[in-house]
């Protein structure tokens, strides 16, 4: 096997090769009349029409024999083939040409009349040809493709171009959030931008990334949530139902259920609560698994689930007990430790929010689903509201496969007790809680003024994941890789 090294100095040769021929192997335009998607679709109408056609694509095979030469192009709409004969349709010089300098992995452009073969095979009988990109690395192998991890997402334009399964991925990706955008549109919700630069973050408890406005001399960063307090603020100017699809950045650790970079969704509802989002969100579930999936049973990590069946309603408190014997509400801080120490759990943090979020999430894992979490401990939800005489809050989160796909509440809206709450997670931020939320004083500020009842909710494509049933950095489009050394 040809070395990538003589592979590259065989391809440089046939550039060289079709320089010398007066042929540009990088034009910039391509007479192309027909994407390959669409060819296949009028293929019948155009070949009874006997109509000359131009298509373009990368050659992803290339078959050769004597005087006559099979390729397949691609061009992300679909795969055709071509063929040439030898001093019929084309000229020899064309041809000569063309077995010359063409390789798999080239974009050329191809020009015919349609035809089927023996083999019902339809088919372009090329009468001209064009170079379009002449290739110098080789693709990888037809049936293995890349089959080293760290190389399909460093090399990630090959992974995709080798890889169907991942391209409609891709593509299901974009319905997902399509789907979802439509759906908070078809029920009035105004679709909004808010800043991805913030003074204080806010929203969700996790570390930022920090960065600097060289204009304003300001350490600032990068938002942790989609716009949480600044849609809130919009629910106070006037606007009752918004959303916002975006990018949000968590400093944090890498899992097959985290990552630092992701899409999320957060809408806010003026006049309603957690009761009305939950609702809301289990239509919007079900929607999403129909119109991009086409069914609502799916298995995950040796879960399954039905999205159409009945949601559970699972206490907070009541599981954690049921599943680890700890009672939440009366244990201390020690006797948490010693059970994650019992329970073989690494614990990150040891105030008491952490402690309890961690058995949390020991006890996610055993919940298939559909669920619906609610009675958030206080400690853990310090931007919802609680339920009257109780210290617990008015919140929810979706679990599926063992994990959490979304949270929602009623939005705090009594300005003394989030100044209260704030001073509580800046007491966490003082003692080292990394996770622990900013304090915002201009936002109890806009509470003072005043902000309808609201339900806020967010997620993000961690449900997409779970759905697809894969590891949520294989669905992104490109994954963070460490420079080379």
């Amino acid at each position: 096997m040809a070395s990538l090294e003589e592979i590259y100095t065989a391809k440089s040769k046939k550039l060289n090769a079709l320089k010398e021929a007066g042929v540009d192997p990088y034009p910039a335009k391509t007479e192309r009349d027909f994407e390959i998607g669409k060819l296949i679709q009028e293929f019948e109408n155009l070949q009874e029409e006997k109509k000359t056609v131009t298509i373009a694509g990368r050659v992803m095979a290339l078959r050769t024999q004597g005087a006559i030469a099979f390729v397949d192009l691609f061009d992300g709409t679909g795969k055709f083939q071509i063929f040439f004969k030898k001093g019929e349709n084309i000229s020899e010089k064309d041809f000569d040409l063309f077995i010359e300098t063409a390789d798999i992995g080239d974009f050329i452009e191809a020009t015919g009349t349609l035809f089927v073969t023996k083999r019902e095979e339809k088919t372009l009988e090329v009468s001209k040809w064009k170079m379009l990109t002449k290739s110098l690395r080789p693709l990888p192998e037809k049936w293995h493709g890349l089959t080293d991890m760290e190389e399909r997402y460093r090399r990630r334009y090959l992974d995709l171009l080798m890889n169907e399964e991942l391209r409609d991925l891709i593509v299901k990706k974009s319905q997902f959030w399509d789907v979802a955008r439509n759906f908070m549109k078809e029920r009035d919700f105004l679709e909004v931008e808010t800043p991805t630069l913030e003074i204080t973050t806010g929203g969700a408890e996790a570390k930022p990334f920090k960065t600097h406005h060289n204009d304003f001399d300001l350490d600032m960063y990068l938002r942790i949530s989609v716009g949480e307090l600044w849609q809130k603020r919009l629910m106070a100017g006037g606007f009752p139902k918004t959303f916002e699809i975006g990018r949000i950045y968590r400093n944090e650790g890498t899992s097959p259920e985290h990552l630092q970079e992701f899409t999320n969704l957060e809408f806010y509802w003026g006049y309603a609560d957690y009761r009305d989002g939950m609702k809301l969100v289990k239509e919007m579930y079900l929607d999403i698994a129909q119109k991009v999936f086409g069914k609502t049973q799916f298995e995950n990590n040796g879960h399954t689930f039905d999205l159409a069946d009945e949601w559970q309603e699972i206490d907070y408190s009541k599981e954690i007990e049921k599943q680890t014997g700890i009672n939440i509400e009366t244990a201390n801080e020690i006797e948490m430790k010693a059970k994650c120490s019992e329970l073989k759990i690494t614990y990150q943090g040891e105030n008491r929010e952490r402690l309890i979020d961690t058995l949390w999430k020991y006890c996610r894992k055993n919940i298939s689903g559909p669920a619906f979490l609610i009675n958030h401990p206080i400690i853990v939800a310090p931007l919802a509201k609680r339920i009257p005489g109780k210290n617990i809050a008015q919140e929810f989160q979706p679990i599926i496969a063992g994990s959490e796909v979304g949270r929602g509440y009623s939005e705090l809206n009594d300005p003394s007790d989030q100044r209260e709450r704030f001073e509580i997670q800046g007491r966490l931020m003082e003692a080292g809680d990394e996770e622990a939320m900013m304090p915002d004083l201009e936002f109890v500020e806009m509470l003072e003024y005043g902000m309808p009842p609201t339900c806020g909710f967010g997620f993000g494509e961690r449900l997409f994941a779970i759905l697809a049933g894969k590891p949520l950095r294989e669905l992104q489009t490109f994954p963070l890789m460490r420079p080379k050394d």
